[in-house]
């Protein structure tokens, strides 16, 4: 898949920390418990943080007791790119920026009591957030 917004590894490592590059370019997970992000309930929009490409409205977002933010829908269809992930030994959905294919997260179908039963299990320090 072509994205937009198209880096070297290097000019991603120039402009990224190394915790966020390690997330956003490599697929690592944030700690649970630990994202600046987790608490934040203004109302707002998140954003990519490697490419400012809009993902999810604050009025999505949700308190799933996971331990990352977590929201039900993206902001669009075609904001995020789903792939299938079986890197720890089971089929998880990988979700990545449709703007320059950075990993932010997993989605699962077990958002109880949210309007589409999803839960988009984001790092926040993949995302950023504009409060309105």
């Amino acid at each position: 898949m072509s994205y937009s917004v198209d880096k070297s590894e290097d000019q991603w490592r120039a402009e990224l920390s190394a915790e966020e590059f390690a997330v956003l370019r490599q697929a690592a997970t944030e700690r649970p418990w630990t994202g600046e992000l987790l608490d934040e309930k203004r109302a707002g929009l998140y954003t990519c943080k490697a490419c400012g490409n809009e993902l999810f409205k604050a009025g999505t977002k949700f308190d799933s007791g996971c331990g990352w933010p977590s929201f039900y829908e993206s902001v669009r269809p075609d904001a995020v790119v789903l792939r299938e992930d079986a890197s720890l030994g089971q089929i998880r959905t990988e979700v990545l920026c449709a703007g320059c294919g950075s990993h932010l997260g997993h989605v699962f179908p077990d958002g109880f009591g949210t309007p589409t039963g999803d839960r988009y299990c984001m790092n926040s320090i993949a995302l950023n957030f504009e409060a309105e």
